[in-house]
């Protein structure tokens, strides 16, 4: 928050650059770590670093910083959108090998946001939503919900269990039953089924209003912002933390595919919360030079 954002403006390549480089070194024997068939995550001692989370941030430096510097002829097809295309399969291949779809997802929806906002025609975006990735079997686990409960399907059905059984006041803090050993990820990507059971309909729909508090004065953020490349960051952070809310909400309410992404500033984790909070700090800092 008491950094200066142009800073960031200035070492975008090499923060971009870098954090790419993280995103190879998961795959280093000895320093990249695996689970569950992901190479995802640095071991440092016991700490575990998730390069992908730093470039949902690094990336929108970068992003901003080039479309600021095209934004009279983002019209241009060949100038604006298929170089914004090559960019994101750039970031792309690197996040699915490890494979990482949900903040790829993220990132992708994040950077077609950014990519509008700065000016590009909307006739351009049939073309771009064809990058936006979702794995097969996720899918088709979303459209036949019933076919398979305890197997595919079963992540989403003991979710909706877990916030059907919460009605309108909730079972009580601390009194959720999906928890304990049946809802998969209780304090990661399934923390809102649990919240949902243990306070219910009325607070779970108090929380998604903050969420859309935090978009609108981000938004603002972004209108008063002193410069292009502020108003584009503060779009982009503000519209990620609010996408990833409402991807992941959508997923365990089996609106949206499963993606296996946290909610923000409520799910655990190291690297997703660190990032998160420091995204906060710089739309903190673009608020404070903003147009009064």
């Amino acid at each position: 928050a008491y950094v200066d954002y142009h800073h960031y403006k200035k070492y975008a390549v090499i923060l971009l650059v870098g954090s790419m480089v993280l995103l190879i070194t998961v795959f280093l024997p000895g320093i990249g770590f695996a689970s569950g068939g992901a190479h995802r995550w640095i071991a440092i001692g016991s700490f575990l670093l998730q390069p992908s989370e730093i470039v949902k941030l690094t990336f929108l430096f970068y992003l901003a910083v080039w479309l600021e510097k095209r934004q009279t002829r983002l019209k241009d097809l060949s100038y604006g959108l298929m170089p914004f295309v090559v960019l994101l399969a750039a970031i792309a291949v690197l996040v699915l090998m490890q494979p990482d779809l949900g903040t790829l997802s993220i990132i992708v929806m994040v950077s077609v946001i950014v990519y509008f906002v700065a000016g590009a025609p909307l006739s351009f975006l049939a073309l771009v939503i064809k990058v936006e990735p979702y794995r097969l079997e996720r899918l088709t686990t979303f459209l036949h919900l019933n076919e398979d409960p305890l197997g595919a399907g079963y992540h989403i059905t003991q979710s909706l269990i877990a916030i059907g059984s919460g009605g309108l006041f909730g079972r009580g803090l601390g009194h959720s039953l999906q928890k304990f050993n049946i809802l998969p990820e209780v304090t990661g990507d399934s923390i809102f089924a649990v919240m949902a059971e243990e306070l219910g309909f009325i607070l779970v729909v108090g929380i998604i209003a903050l969420f859309v508090i935090f978009l609108w004065r981000g938004m603002q953020i972004a209108r008063n912002a002193p410069d292009t490349f502020g108003k584009l960051v503060a779009v982009g952070i503000a519209a990620g933390i609010m996408v990833q809310a409402l991807v992941n909400i959508g997923a365990l309410t089996a609106i949206l595919p499963l993606t296996g992404i946290t909610l923000p500033f409520i799910s655990s984790g190291g690297s997703s919360l660190v990032i998160t909070l420091a995204s906060v700090g710089v739309l903190i800092n673009i608020s404070r030079q903003g147009r009064n």
